[in-house]
């Protein structure tokens, strides 16, 4: 158990802002944190309500997905996030949730546009949905090829894990990650946030420009490139 506290605490906190940040309902998500140098990662227990976990009820799980410590059974969802830890090596957090306006967008089968500053704060590109799985895909090992779904999503639209952290996957919901399962969660909220406003600006003009690349560029250098200015 002392051997993985650090992520155990890790994976127990940012689960934790899932609900607090209106992110889950019931058990509707799941955080993990992963440890490279030990080869392995903290999730949350499958279907145990938020309310019930604690730091030491985190699974731990190697990069196949199986157990290594814990009485519990892992996230169904654990395969997926095994997969991108092991192609996605600088990655140490992912978040899966379902979100409502994230949700609905993917469900919609739609990629989330860039219409305003705020998307652009975060990204250059409309937020990308990747296609539902085949059925091939679907009757197989489906929580597994969920991840390669992901990222073959983004090398379809020539995109690397490091550009975007956040995807939809499509009828399902959103997945996002980060260089800490701290940045992951902030991505799932900055996703949710992005697809409401999204929603909310189509419904008010339905032909509603996408933001100019001008605007665009502004907003994500100011924050994120070599000259960036916006913080202390």
């Amino acid at each position: 158990m002392q051997r993985y506290q650090d992520i155990r605490q890790a994976a127990y906190e940012a689960n934790m802002q899932l609900p607090a940040l209106g992110l889950v309902i019931f058990t509707f998500g799941n955080v993990s944190a992963v440890d490279r140098s030990q080869g392995v990662f903290a999730i949350k227990p499958s279907g145990v309500p938020y309310t019930q976990l604690t730091p030491g009820n985190m699974v731990i799980v190697d990069f196949e997905g199986k157990t290594v410590e814990g009485n519990l059974r892992p996230s169904s969802d654990t395969l997926t996030h095994a997969v991108l830890y092991q192609h996605w090596e600088h990655i140490g957090g992912i978040v899966h949730t379902h979100s409502t306006y994230a949700t609905a967008w993917a469900q919609s089968q739609r990629d989330i546009p860039i219409y305003g500053t705020t998307h652009a704060d975060h990204n250059t590109v409309d937020i990308p949905c990747a296609p539902p799985m085949s059925d091939d895909m679907i009757a197989g090992d489906y929580e597994y090829q969920t991840g390669f779904q992901i990222m073959r999503a983004l090398i379809d639209r020539g995109l690397t894990y490091a550009e975007i952290e956040m995807i939809l996957v499509g009828n399902h919901a959103p997945f996002t990650w980060g260089k800490t399962p701290e940045k992951a969660v902030y991505n799932s909220a900055v996703l949710e946030s992005v697809a409401q406003m999204a929603y909310l600006t189509e419904s008010i003009n339905g032909n509603a420009p996408r933001l100019k690349d001008a605007l665009i560029k502004k907003h994500f250098e100011r924050k994120h490139g070599p000259n960036s200015y916006y913080g202390q």
